[in-house]
């Protein structure tokens, strides 16, 4: 079978780490469509563009940031990573969703997730005590606009539709009829697989620790569900995303990447109480059946084929730029998934 490769980003705007240079959004955000650009010359297939509502991230409106790189591409599905749908209002997510689906002709993916972060909450009115509540509400009202373009719905978190006509309808995809693609992402919860499989949904891992292979289990979960709940198969897709390094010497790229990564684990240990980041712990994920992907492209090439034998997943992207990590070794690290890693994955899997 196929599998789809690609990255994702969060317009990281910290300060180098070695050198303490430090790019504004505005240059990042540009940097960030170069690089979508690149995703699409040298053959992969998706990028991720998520949200942050803080100093160290440049992206806070992810659907501006998807809509420009939809409009310089032709091939490629970029999507969210996530959209914090718990803080915003799903008929306007679902406007500005489909309307991007119609400018790329069915290119676009709705990535729904309640964030890592909880910035958002108190910015746009929410309390975190309504967490999973805020969340079921509003996926469930965003699947039922999608069924139909006249809703009437009501609920907690936002005033009551009566026969409201949601427009525009997404674009009409062979197929998929006019629908957009709506995912669920998770880190890790089986509550949150098995709600994904009951809707039928497409479900994203985010594996930033541990072993990837450890999520199986989960895996197994999503597609059960999924099939007991009677779903069309095709409906089925399992995405896998973490971070990620390439270079053309193994040792080289984690010499490079460990600083960046050091300093954006040292930043979110010291927030949330967690043991400092060292170097040992680094190399024991950068190993063989870790979550970080960062070597060189024969062994990053084996270590995903590795992990599709153990999960079956139809995509994995990665985070390459972590804490700010400059253009010109993000662009370099692109072109080596493009044109060096995807070619002997797919060798490997049967579909070069």
């Amino acid at each position: 079978m196929s599998m789809e490769l690609g990255m994702y980003t969060f317009g990281d705007v910290h300060p180098n780490p070695v050198t303490g240079e430090v790019t504004s959004p505005g240059q990042r955000i540009r940097d960030v469509l170069e690089r979508v650009r690149l995703v699409e010359e040298v053959g992969l297939d998706y990028v991720g563009i998520g949200e942050h509502h803080r100093h160290d991230y440049a992206i806070s409106s992810p659907s501006t940031v998807i809509a420009a790189a939809l409009a310089q591409t032709s091939r490629i599905t970029v999507g969210s990573a996530v959209t914090v749908l718990s803080t915003e209002d799903p008929v306007r997510v679902y406007q500005q969703f489909a309307t991007m689906d119609l400018l790329s002709q069915g290119r676009v993916e709705l990535l729904a997730g309640r964030g890592s972060f909880i910035e958002s909450y108190p910015l746009f009115g929410a309390s975190l005590d309504d967490y999973d509540e805020l969340y079921d509400e509003k996926i469930q009202l965003l699947l039922r606009i999608d069924d139909a373009e006249r809703v009437t719905w009501s609920g907690r978190f936002r005033p009551p539709l009566d026969d409201a006509l949601v427009l525009p309808r997404p674009f009409d995809h062979p197929g998929r009829g006019q629908h957009l693609t709506v995912a669920v992402a998770t880190g890790g919860n089986p509550q949150s697989s098995v709600r994904a499989g009951m809707l039928g949904l497409p479900i994203s891992y985010a594996i930033i620790g541990g072993q990837p292979a450890s999520f199986a289990p989960l895996v197994d979960l999503y597609r059960r569900a999924h099939e007991q709940s009677g779903h069309d198969g095709s409906s089925r897709f399992v995405s896998v995303a973490g971070m990620g390094y390439f270079a053309e010497d193994a040792k080289a790229a984690r010499d490079f990447f460990y600083p960046f990564w050091h300093e954006s684990m040292r930043r979110i240990s010291a927030e949330r109480g967690f043991s400092m980041p060292n170097r040992i712990s680094f190399e024991s994920q950068a190993a063989r059946g870790g979550a970080y992907f960062v070597g060189e492209p024969e062994q990053i090439a084996e270590r995903i084929v590795a992990l599709h034998e153990v999960l079956h997943h139809d995509r994995q992207s990665f985070q390459m730029d972590l804490s700010g990590v400059p253009q010109l070794e993000s662009l370099k690290s692109i072109e080596l998934l493009g044109t060096k890693i995807a070619p002997l994955v797919r060798e490997a899997l049967g579909t070069a």
